[in-house]
């Protein structure tokens, strides 16, 4: 089996191949491709000993990458943590939160990404048509449906954040995951666990009695969960509190990007003077790990020096990827929460509007399982993020100006088009 990685330089690529080579999956090579080859050759200590006797072949070209080979993984960063970073600054400065996948930063990025991924998955189709593009590619939602509508490659987007929620409340109830059924429901980065069921009974209620245990950072109260009635996915406290995300941030003096940009250079450095590339990866790991979300909610920071990040047991980026291309493969029939196209699961959303859903997998791909009509109390906030998303594939496909701002405008994040006008004059690019 032949794998490539599209986007190769990318911090968490030795992730996904600790989990990948380490499997039961025939992998007999991997391709890597990168447009910033001094970033792929900074991460090539860390990925060959990683990969160990596994040939890494790096590629000049993502056409050649991907010729015959039978998945192709996208994790691509267009203008690196740098544009990130620069994205989070404008939103900022305007009085809106800045994160990469929401608001403003995440409509950056979602215009950079997506020209560049749907020209690979054009390219994937004469070279490998038979093959899977399992895309990474932030925001999932966004850059998974523009290749869905643009092209034939048999794309599927997949997140770690609904699974990594379905541990936490596993964990909660003190009962195995792979033996719940999780009710879940949304787009990417903005869905809600519904019910969970063990042994045919449905244990929501108890577990709004203690969403303390349920959560890695303080994102929501009882008394709000309680009333809601379903556990979103922790990205929803970007839309349900996003002022105190906003405030925050403001608060630490710099932007998620911004810490994360630091957490890179210092790894380059220490790879540069020599340091040990496995221990300096796992050092770096465990920090980013640690922070992850602390500057958005003002929580502090937990590091673990003696946990290895790239122990036997996987979580999130790498556990999700195994889990699809195992399932894929070996027909195994899974149930994993993917992005897809809608196809009429969700009413009140278009047939080719790609949604976050629960889906048997196996040898013939995705199949989604009905999930049905939104709750009345998140149905208004997806009906307009979807309606976002849409205007957003096409202002990045066109290139137009006006159909940019009336994009941004339709974020839930963005007050007004005078706002999304003023971003887009600050400095959010329409083309790279």
């Amino acid at each position: 089996m032949k794998i490539s990685i599209l986007g190769a330089g990318a911090m968490r690529t030795p992730l996904l191949l600790h989990g990948l080579l380490r499997s039961d999956l025939p992998i007999s090579r991997v391709d890597l491709y990168d447009i910033d080859p001094d970033r792929l050759g900074r991460m090539l200590p860390i990925l060959q000993a990683v990969a160990g006797s596994t040939p890494l072949l790096s590629a000049a070209d993502p056409r050649s990458a991907m010729s015959g080979c039978d998945f192709v993984l996208a994790s691509i960063r267009v203008g690196g943590m740098a544009a990130r970073a620069h994205d989070e600054a404008v939103a900022l400065q305007h009085g809106i939160l800045g994160q990469e996948t929401v608001g403003p930063a995440g409509f950056a990025k979602g215009l950079r990404t997506v020209p560049p991924l749907v020209e690979y998955a054009r390219q994937l189709e004469e070279v490998a048509p038979e093959a899977y593009l399992i895309n990474f590619s932030n925001p999932v939602g966004i850059v998974t449906q523009a290749v869905t509508m643009e092209s034939r490659a048999r794309i599927i987007g997949i997140c770690d954040t609904p699974t990594e929620l379905f541990e936490e409340v596993a964990a909660a109830l003190g009962v195995p995951s792979r033996e719940c059924y999780f009710d879940f429901l949304g787009l990417n980065h903005l869905g809600w666990l519904r019910q969970v069921y063990y042994r045919g009974l449905p244990r929501m209620a108890e577990l709004l009695k203690q969403p303390e245990r349920l959560y890695r950072a303080p994102f929501f109260t009882s008394e709000f969960l309680h009333q809601l009635g379903m556990l979103p996915s922790e990205y929803c406290y970007f839309y349900y509190h996003p002022q105190r995300a906003f405030e925050e941030t403001i608060k630490a003096g710099r932007s998620r990007g911004a810490q994360l940009a630091q957490l890179n250079a210092d790894l380059f450095a220490r790879l540069a003077g020599g340091g040990e590339p496995l221990a300096s990866y796992e050092s770096y790991l465990n920090t980013r790990n640690s922070t992850y979300m602390a500057t958005e909610t003002g929580s502090t920071p937990h590091c673990n020096a003696s946990t290895s990040a790239l122990g036997a047991e996987l979580t999130g980026y790498d556990k999700i990827a195994l889990a699809v291309l195992r399932s894929l493969h070996f027909n195994l029939g899974h149930l994993i929460p993917l992005n897809v196209p809608n196809r009429g699961n969700v009413p009140e959303l278009e047939y080719e509007d790609v949604v976050e859903v629960p889906c048997v997998v196996d040898s013939n791909g995705t199949h989604p399982v009905h999930v049905g009509a939104l709750p009345e109390a998140i149905r208004a906030l997806v009906v307009q993020m979807k309606d976002y998303e849409r205007q957003t594939v096409r202002a990045a496909l066109s290139g137009d100006r006006q159909q940019a701002v009336q994009a941004l405008a339709r974020n839930p994040l963005v007050p007004s088009v005078e706002v999304a006008e003023s971003l887009l004059r600050g400095a959010l690019p329409l083309r790279t």
